[in-house]
């Protein structure tokens, strides 16, 4: 009974919904025709994504809601926050005791006295003198001659070479008040200028030599090979010159050449100075093998000797210029090119711009210097009693005078066309007994070996370190080998 009496009132609760139903849709006919073909599920295979009213509608939605959500929260959460209560803080003054008035802490004078002034270090460039660098400093001619007056020996200051580093303070009106340089290379020079004068400080400093080994190989050329076994240009330099009496390094260099090398730098507070000096070397050059010691005879002189103690150092120059081409060699008939017919051409002429300095082609003792007809300018220098060498057509002689002894190497004039010539050169003879040879093709002498006074403390000292070179040619021999 209870079952069809619940059914009944659900069959009226149908009714009027429908009733409701279907008053909404006659009173709201034309918004239900409008909506009744909306949908956000579309049928994708009948026909392209795009958006529609109702797409429009709630994403507008979802942008209104995102920024309610992102205005409102960050309110709340300021809203909620406390600020901390100040802390507080309470400030006394204390009276600082009263200093005395008729006397200065000592330690305050002490530390004025020994503080470091502000310095200013210039470096000097390619061609500069100190008066330059004053100048640039803004320095009087008076300051510069105080220094120089202020110095027993002022070489130092006098011959500077790029590089070097002067430093300089000034007092807060711009005056000089310190100036610091270096004084060789263990000694640091500070002046101080004031009313009573310029005082010097002299500071000793630490210089030591580090010993290094290096071997090398030539491919490229002789700078390459050197740059690859860690030595410097100016190194690289200082080998080529210890065996150019031996190897013409631009001419005979061969490649699978090598050498090797103990060398040393020069370091200075614990910092890399410059590059020291060769002590021992070998090179190996087209298969004959090369040796030089570095070594100090009895009268001071620091040359390069080979196993057997004599000088690397040839007596002779074979040529005693750096010349551009031989214009005219030795003959005993030439049609000469002034007098314009035959005469012996008793020596060589190297062709070179005027000025090129020329060198004496061995030690020895000037014994012409002055005009000598045909010649012009003309030095003889005799070298011992059966050799001597002649240098004509000369621009201006050197510093040297009559009588005076030279060195090998030093220079004794400079190329011109004094005399009979057509063009710049030196005209250059080498005698023997009187008699003129051909400087291209003479024999010349061999150097004098040590003398045996010094030849066994050579050996002594050339000993360890032929041994050392021995090791590194053997490693190097052993690992080309591997």
């Amino acid at each position: 009974m209870n079952d069809i009496h619940n059914d009944n009132k659900n069959a009226r609760h149908k009714a009027r919904r429908l009733l409701i139903r279907r008053h909404a849709q006659r009173r709201h006919f034309h918004f239900y025709s409008r909506v009744s073909n909306w949908t956000f599920l579309q049928n994708v295979s009948a026909s392209p994504i795009s958006w529609r009213a109702e797409h429009w509608i709630l994403g507008g939605v979802c942008v209104l809601l995102t920024a309610l959500v992102g205005i409102v929260i960050p309110t709340f959460a300021n809203a909620t926050r406390h600020e901390p209560s100040p802390v507080p803080y309470t400030t006394l003054a204390l009276d600082l005791p009263q200093l005395p008035g008729d006397e200065a802490d000592p330690a305050i004078g002490a530390y004025a006295a020994n503080s470091e002034p502000d310095w200013q270090v210039v470096t000097v460039r390619a061609g500069q003198s100190l008066s330059d660098i004053f100048r640039e400093q803004g320095l009087a001619p008076t300051d510069l001659q105080r220094v120089l007056d202020s110095q027993d020996d002022a070489v130092a200051l006098r011959r500077i070479r790029p590089g070097q580093e002067f430093a300089f303070a000034h007092a807060p009106d711009g005056s000089l008040s310190a100036m610091r340089f270096e004084r060789g290379d263990a000694t640091r020079v500070v002046l101080h200028f004031g009313a009573g004068g310029v005082s010097e400080a002299a500071v000793e400093r630490a210089v030591e030599r580090r010993t290094h080994v290096a071997h090398g190989t030539v491919t490229r050329s002789l700078f390459y090979a050197g740059e690859r076994a860690g030595l410097s240009d100016g190194m690289v330099l200082k080998l080529a010159n210890a065996f150019g009496y031996d190897i013409d390094f631009a001419q005979d260099l061969r490649e699978g050449d090598s050498f090797s090398v103990i060398y040393d730098d020069v370091y200075r507070d614990g910092e890399r100075l410059r590059d020291g000096d060769i002590i021992a070397a070998t090179f190996v050059n087209q298969g004959k093998r090369y040796t030089a010691i570095r070594y100090t005879n009895a009268d001071g002189e620091t040359t390069y000797y080979t196993e057997d103690g004599r000088p690397l150092r040839k007596s002779f120059l074979r040529t005693p210029v750096e010349f551009t081409r031989i214009s005219s060699t030795f003959s005993t008939g030439r049609m000469h090119p002034v007098l314009g017919y035959m005469r012996a051409h008793k020596g060589v002429d190297y062709a070179a711009p005027t000025g090129t300095p020329i060198r004496a082609a061995g030690d020895g003792k000037i014994t012409y210097r002055g005009w000598m007809s045909g010649y012009g300018n003309f030095v003889i220098v005799q070298h011992n009693a059966h050799i001597s060498t002649a240098y004509g057509h000369m621009s201006r002689f050197a510093s040297e005078r009559l009588g005076e002894h030279v060195k090998q190497g030093q220079v004794i004039g400079y190329v011109g066309m004094t005399g009979l010539a057509t063009g710049p050169h030196l005209h250059y003879e080498f005698r023997i007994d009187g008699g003129h040879r051909d400087p291209l093709t003479v024999t010349l002498p061999p150097p004098e070996p040590l003398p045996a006074s010094q030849l066994a403390q050579f050996r002594q000292q050339a000993s360890p370190q032929l041994a050392r070179l021995k090791m590194v040619d053997a490693m190097q021999l052993a690992r080309a080998n591997d």
